[in-house]
Order: structure tokens, then C-alpha cells, then sequence
């Protein structure tokens, strides 16, 4: 760095790169390639080279190129459109002589990169510049800056001379930069500063390395970073020296305690801005992130620092500074986002920011060990989680040791299942209708007798979805209790209720997937249907389960509800409902299991009878 810290670059893991390179007719493509390889300028050059590789010490990084020349040819489309989606790094040649291929970059070969949607970085070249004229000089920096701030995927713009071989091996040197080191996941060409995402990781590395936690990188810690990323200590001189220039540029960036987050993050520019992004990579890699800027799967522990807050709720500023290290926010977003119970004033409670870490453990286990590093755990993330056993293992044991249960809820629309789930957080009731567009999640701590606590997460299926949603055969096999909500003032509401609930005790007894249920007559404040009542209570005991549970959500009584459903899931061999056909299913295994029973007994008292037999004659006969 800065003639101090520094080292060697890294690779990120890349073992090989493969480079595209395509222009028009009579650009150089060819020539380029061939004179690279060969390190000497071809009198005879095909129309299209074969594919050609540089030897993995022809650069620093010690990684080979192979290099495919592309037709020009509009024949020859489906062949090129092919090896840009297989490439790394895509180059495009213009000839310096002619301005015309120039154009074409912009007029023709970016919009078709973009139409095709292809992702790798661009490096645009102007071949021949030993026949540009001379009387006409122009800067390419003038040239290409509105072409580069239209089109952001170039990475970067060279001109050279295969017949002089001059700038002609940096080619692919920048290519192979491009991939490496990248700048655009790093800095903000228009607004010339670091990108939020790079931002945040170098304040987690800059937390990492404040051992002492005052906010500066005195000289000890500095020397571990740099010991660290380059495996060598920076002399005293070195050292003043880096600070010297951090605090000609930054006057924040330096105190009497060290090297501050502002000197820190301005350090990170400087790389970018001397044209060295090898070094931020390196630092960002040796830190466990990859080319997005997220971190590895290689997991990475760094010391805690955050306190727990003392008002009992975080409030939306706490949380964002709890997650400033993470590559972004997790919860502002769906399905997080509005998930979790918060007070009146917008705050998350403690059950609501425990639920939000069970929702997104429950979802993506990843993601939490990821966000668990971000924001400073101390410990081994792994152990923070507990591994349960599977569900149908718990059924056969008749009991669960699970403390977050997912249920399932199902309903015609207007039932009331989005009342249900905003209950659930301890919103007030309102009487408007929205629709639930998607499927929503609602999480929450359910206080259960005997003061034990657990963490139950609503899921809603939208009724539009609910026939595509069970016909996946593992559609049940992440829940823990399903439950069924209609409107009992609504006949049409129980009638769609019902055909929802066999559906998934059909559903249950194909897949091997039974699932607890609990039906939920809605609207209690409401008149309720007659018939709806007496078919209900009837159809609970045909499949037996337990009656339905009246509840309004205008109510203070509901949390009893969510208490039932705790207990249900608690309970995995108990209310599955089962239909006429499983039981005669279950009848008929029954009668097969003990015939087969009787079967192996009477074989096995046969083979008794013939061994007792064989030992009677042979002491008879001694």
C-alpha cells in the first residue's frame, strides 16, 4: 500500500480465463493474438485463429489465458453469441486508422453485449495504432469517456501496435485485471467515490482489526493487518509515511490514537484511484469475501461489539447500525420486511428481532450464519444453531424437541387469514380489506403454561395458490401444523375451507407428509352460518381432529388461538386428519403387516420344530 503496505495480489480461487475477443472485419483481432502468443508480429494470419493459450507465468497471477478469435461474419452469429456467454472477459477491437469501427462499438457491439445480456467486463481495444495519423492526434481518454459513462461495464480502454508490439501483451493483462481485481463492484465512476457494499465491508475488516476498540488502527495494529493480508511488517518509516498521506488528503483519516474508519475507507481509494484494485482484492478476499462482496462460505469469526439495547426494543437506526457491516440490510425487504412485532412507534421489539432471526433461519440458515459474522459474533457461528430431527421421526416418537414451529395458513379469500397473521403481531384490527399479493410471513414468541416459550412462524398461502403450492410432493414436509381459516358467517368461506382441508389430509397421506391441523371458524363477532357449525363440528370428527376454534380478531381472547396451535404442533401424532381412503390404506397395511407377521412366526416355529427334531434323533441314535 502506497509503498508500504501492500503485497502480493490474489486470484480469488480462479484457476484459468477465457477471453472473447470480437470486432469488425479487418480490426486486427487475429493479429493481436498472434503476435502475443508468439511475441512477434505474423506476415500470414488466418481469417479466424484457433483457440489460442498464454502459459500461466506469462503474468503475475500465474493463471493461463486461452483466447478464442471470433468470426466477424454475420454467418457465424450463433457461434459467437456462444463463446460470449462462455467467456470471462469480453475484448472489442477497433482499428485506430479507421474511425468507423470506432463508432461501431457504441452503435452495434455494446447494445448487442447487453442485448444478449452477458455479464463478463469489456475491455475495448484500438488495434494499429501504428497507422493512426499522426497529423491528427487524438487523447483516448476524450474519446472513450462518454462511450464508458454510458456503457459501465467497461472496465477499461487501451490502444496498441501488433506489429510494434506496442501496449500489445497489456491486452490481456487488463483482461485478466478485469476478472481478478475488477473496479466496478468497488467505486462509483460518476459520483467518484467507494460503493455503499465495499463501504461496509471495510468498516466490518476495520472492526476486525481494532483490537482495543478505540475507534483507531494504532502502529501494532496496523502491522497485524499488513501481517496479515501480505505476510510481511511495514518499518516505522513506511508507516509514518502512509499516515503522512492519508492526512494531506483526508485530515480526518489520522489522530493521536491511530489511523480513524474515514483514513481507513480513504485508503481504499487511493488503491482505486492509483490504479491498484489488486490490492483492495486482496485485502477483501484475505477477509473471506468474494466477487459480490458477501462473504464466503469459509466463515470468518470477528469480535463482538454491539450491546444489547437497554430500552427492551431497536429502534430502525439501531438496526441499521447493527447490520452497517453486512453487505446490506437483511430485513427491509420480503419476506422479512413487516414480519415481526413492533411497537406503536415503529421500534422492533425483543420477541420481534428474536422472531426475525428465526424467520430467516427457517428460510435460508446460510443467510444467518452470513449476517451472524457481518455484525461482530464472537463465537463459532455454527453453534448458535441447534439441528433438530426430522418430523417424521417425531411423529413415530410422539413428541417434538423443536422450539420454532412453521405453520401453514390456509383459506378462501376474505377468511380472515391476513387478520389472523396481524394479530398475531399485536396490530389493530382493521375493518379494510387488502388482498395478499404473494405468499407472507408473520413470527412471534408464543408464551406457553408453565412459562415455557416458543417461537411460531405463520406462513399465509394466498387461495390462488394453494392447488399449485400442494402439488409439489414436499409441499408439507416443512410444517408443523397446517391451519385452516373461514369466515362462519360465509357458507361459500366454509364450503372452500373444507375442500382445502381434505386437500391437505390427501395431500398428508400420499406424501408420507401428515400434518396436525386445526380449523378455524373466523368472524366470531359475526352471526354464524347454522349449517356451516353442525357441518363443521361434523366433518372434525370424520377426520379426527378436534373441533373448530371460534375466534374475532376484534377480540383480546386470540392469543389463546395461537397457544392451541403451539400445542397442536407440539403434539405431531395428534389431530392429522385422516380421510376414508387412507384408513382403508391403513387397514389394509395393517392386515398385509400381520399376515406377513403370522407368516415369518409360523416359518420360524417350523425351522424350530426341524432343528428340535434333528437334535432329538442324533442324541437318540448315540
Amino acid at each position: 500500500m502506497l509503498g508500504g503496505f501492500g503485497g502480493k495480489s490474489s486470484s480469488g480461487g480462479r484457476k484459468s480465463l477465457r477471453v472473447a475477443v470480437a470486432g469488425d472485419k479487418g480490426t486486427g483481432k487475429s493479429s493481436l493474438i498472434s503476435a502475443v502468443a508468439s511475441e512477434t508480429f505474423p506476415d500470414n494470419v488466418p481469417r479466424v485463429l484457433p483457440p489460442t493459450t498464454l502459459p500461466a507465468d506469462a503474468y503475475p497471477d500465474y493463471i493461463p489465458i486461452t483466447i478464442i478469435d471470433t468470426p466477424s461474419s454475420i454467418d457465424n452469429r450463433i457461434k459467437l453469441i456462444e463463446e460470449f456467454r462462455k467467456a470471462d472477459v469480453v475484448i472489442l477491437t477497433y482499428a485506430c486508422d479507421q474511425p468507423a469501427t470506432l463508432d461501431r462499438l457504441s452503435s452495434y457491439w455494446l447494445p448487442e453485449l447487453r442485448r444478449l445480456q452477458i455479464k463478463a467486463p469489456v475491455i475495448v481495444v484500438g488495434c494499429k495504432l501504428d497507422l493512426r495519423d499522426e497529423r491528427s492526434p487524438v487523447r483516448l481518454e476524450d474519446i472513450m469517456a462518454p462511450i464508458m459513462k454510458e456503457y459501465r461495464e467497461i472496465e477499461t480502454c487501451i490502444e496498441c501496435s501488433a506489429l510494434t508490439l506496442i501496449q500489445a501483451p497489456d491486452v490481456f493483462y487488463y483482461a485478466l485485471k478485469a476478472v481478478l481485481h475488477p473496479t466496478f463492484p468497488l467505486f462509483d465512476q460518476e459520483k467518484q467515490c467507494l460503493k455503499p457494499r465495499l463501504r461496509r465491508a471495510v468498516q466490518r475488516i476495520f472492526n476486525f482489526c481494532d483490537h482495543d476498540l478505540d475507534g483507531a488502527l494504532n502502529d501494532a495494529e496496523l502491522n497485524d493487518f499488513q501481517v496479515n493480508c501480505f505476510g510481511a511488517p511495514l518499518d516505522p518509516v513506511e508507516l509514518m509515511g502512509v499516515k503522512r498521506v492519508v492526512q494531506e488528503r483526508q485530515p480526518d483519516g489520522v489522530t493521536d490514537l491511530g489511523l480513524t474508519l474515514p483514513g481507513f475507507l480513504f485508503l481504499f481509494s487511493l488503491f482505486i484511484e492509483r490504479g491498484r484494485p489488486e490490492t483492495a482484492w486482496a485485502i477483501l478476499r484475505k477477509f473471506g469475501y468474494n466477487d459480490s462482496l458477501e462473504l464466503n462460505t469459509e466463515l470468518l469469526t470477528v469480535p463482538a461489539k454491539h450491546s444489547p439495547d437497554q430500552d427492551g426494543a431497536v429502534r430502525p437506526d439501531e438496526l441499521d447500525d447493527l447490520f452497517q457491516t453486512a453487505p446490506d440490510s437483511p430485513w427491509l425487504e420480503a419476506p422479512y420486511k413487516d414480519a415481526a412485532e413492533k411497537t406503536p412507534g415503529g421500534k422492533l421489539t425483543i420477541n420481534g428481532f428474536l422472531s426475525e432471526w428465526a424467520l430467516m433461519t427457517l428460510l435460508d440458515p446460510r443467510k444467518t450464519l452470513a449476517n451472524l459474522i457481518y455484525i461482530g459474533y464472537g463465537h463459532d457461528p455454527a453453534s448458535a444453531f441447534s439441528v433438530t430431527r426430522k418430523r417424521s421421526v417425531d411423529r413415530k416418537k410422539q413428541r417434538t424437541e423443536r422450539n420454532v414451529f412453521q405453520c401453514f395458513v390456509f383459506g378462501p379469500k376474505k377468511s380472515g387469514k391476513s387478520a389472523l397473521l396481524d394479530s398475531f403481531l399485536e396490530r389493530k384490527f382493521s375493518d379494510g380489506y387488502k388482498a395478499t399479493v404473494g405468499e407472507r410471513y408473520a413470527a412471534n414468541v408464543v408464551d406457553q403454561p408453565g412459562g415455557c416459550k416458543k417461537t411460531l412462524i405463520l406462513r399465509e398461502i394466498p387461495e390462488d395458490r394453494v392447488k399449485k403450492f400442494l402439488a409439489n410432493k414436499e409441499a408439507l414436509a416443512a410444517c408443523d401444523v397446517a391451519v385452516v381459516v373461514y369466515d362462519s358467517s360465509d357458507v361459500y368461506s366454509w364450503r372452500k375451507a373444507r375442500e382445502m382441508l381434505m386437500e391437505v389430509a390427501r395431500k398428508g397421506e400420499e406424501s408420507g407428509y401428515g400434518t396436525p391441523c386445526v380449523l378455524v371458524a373466523a368472524k366470531d363477532d359475526l352471526d354464524a352460518y347454522p349449517m356451516s357449525v353442525q357441518e363443521s363440528d361434523r366433518v372434525c370428527m370424520e377426520l379426527g381432529i378436534d373441533i373448530p376454534v371460534s375466534v374475532s380478531m376484534k377480540d383480546d381472547e386470540r392469543n389463546s388461538l395461537f397457544r392451541k396451535i403451539v400445542s397442536t404442533a407440539e403434539n405431531p401424532h395428534m389431530s392429522v386428519p385422516e380421510t376414508e381412503s387412507g384408513r382403508r390404506s391403513k387397514n389394509i397395511r395393517q392386515v398385509v403387516n400381520s399376515s406377513l407377521l403370522f407368516v415369518s412366526v409360523g416359518t420360524a416355529v417350523g425351522f424350530a420344530g426341524l432343528a428340535a427334531y434333528r437334535a432329538y434323533s442324533a442324541r437318540k441314535n448315540a
